[in-house]
């Protein structure tokens, strides 16, 4: 589905990553980890083209995608949910989907009553304005409008940080039945516990780098690694 080789990324004259590879196969959940600042989300913004990487390549699907600007990726099946949410505050949650389905050319397996079908609090809250929601609603409501695009490929950016453990947990299980459907998901995560939960493949990222890889039985086992790149 994604293969991502050797990419080198900067911010300016800043080099941050440094020959990062990885892949994520039809129907898996791979998670970067790492600690605050390591690369993850740099890595997941060179897949989405909106900081692209200097060198290396990015593949989707066999198809080189390195130099396509970020709209095309998006046409390809690939949608991005940043960490940041980046939901209309003054719209409500219908509207905040309605605004996502209109700028879709062609209707897929994901509506927005599936949508509601996944997240009942979305439901329940159609009417009330994206800025009055909890975190997690926030969260919800910014993957619900990625879903609507039907993407073959979901990449979140710590979609359980700040969240409280109920809501957590709640998430979880959302993700997890987006896997169940088919949907390959790679996402950036500091929560241990969520991402060994949620994940089959894990990368573990520290300055730049790959440290680590392999499954999430592998981590688990590895006591050195989780505590010299994870601090667990």
């Amino acid at each position: 589905m994604l293969e991502v080789k050797d990419i080198h990324a900067y911010y300016g004259l800043s080099h941050i990553l440094f020959g990062v590879s990885l892949s994520v196969k039809q129907g898996e959940a791979v998670c970067l980890l790492g600690r605050n600042g390591v690369g993850k989300t740099t890595t997941l913004k060179s897949i989405m083209g909106l900081n692209p990487p200097k060198s290396g390549r990015v593949w989707f699907k066999g198809q080189d995608i390195t130099a396509l600007p970020t709209r095309r990726r998006v046409s390809l099946g690939i949608r991005y949910v940043p960490d940041t949410r980046r939901i209309f505050a003054d719209l409500t949650v219908r509207e905040n989907m309605e605004v996502a389905a209109s700028g879709i050319k062609q209707a897929g397996e994901w509506t927005i009553d599936k949508v509601f079908d996944l997240f009942p609090v979305l439901k329940s809250f159609s009417d009330r304005r994206g800025g009055h929601l909890s975190g997690g609603e926030q969260q919800m409501l910014a993957i619900g409008r990625a879903l609507l695009g039907t993407p073959q490929l979901l990449i979140l950016d710590e979609p359980t940080e700040g969240l409280a453990p109920l809501i957590v947990e709640e998430l979880e299980e959302q993700i997890l039945m987006l896997k169940a459907a088919g949907i390959s998901i790679l996402l950036a995560e500091q929560n241990l516990k969520s991402a060994l939960k949620i994940s089959n493949r894990c990368y573990v990222v520290e300055k730049g780098q790959v440290r680590f890889q392999g499954s999430v039985e592998e981590l688990r086992q590895n006591a050195e690694v989780r505590a010299k790149y994870l601090l667990v």
